[in-house]
């Protein structure tokens, strides 16, 4: 059995993102190269053995929905597509994603949700606060829960 969830997320985000936003940005979505730099999510903790075969951490940073083609639990096609404003950087960035995650990976892709949701147009914030930035799905399940940021942390299934 795996612990497998599909992770859907449909927002429009405000053209308000730096260079360095969008460069960290699309390396999470497997659209660019890793940036020297990270900054939206800063660490990637690991664990491994060292020489002597104890266990170290180290950082090893890993992009966070980058998958693309077939899934491998969920059915379909995983994609991550991000649309620039039609007139340029002052409108709205579009972006769609659909992948597969593990709860081990809840923690750091919910630090890139957690900032992707201060970005979102104000149309995906409910009057309580929280940002509705899209949907989870157990991969046995045909129920999808909504994903939503509140208090600046991923509410997660």
């Amino acid at each position: 059995m795996a612990d497998v969830y599909e992770l859907s997320l449909a927002l429009n985000l405000r053209g308000e993102l730096s260079e360095e936003e969008l460069a960290e940005l699309r390396w999470h979505l497997g659209q660019g190269p890793e940036p020297e730099t990270l900054r939206i999510v800063p660490a990637f903790p690991a664990v491994v053995e060292d020489d002597r075969g104890e266990p170290v951490i180290i950082d090893d940073p890993v992009p966070l929905l980058s998958g693309h083609g077939a899934a491998w639990k969920v059915d379909g096609a995983l994609v991550s597509a991000l649309v620039p404003p039609e007139d340029g950087r002052h409108g709205t960035w579009a972006l769609t994603i659909r992948q597969e995650i593990h709860p081990d990976d809840f923690d750091s892709t919910g630090e890139l949700l957690s900032w992707l949701a201060t970005k979102a147009d104000d149309r995906h914030r409910a009057a309580t606060g929280e940002v509705r930035i899209g949907w989870t799905r157990f991969y046995e399940s045909d129920t999808f829960e909504p994903l939503m940021v509140r208090d600046g942390q991923v509410v997660w299934p």
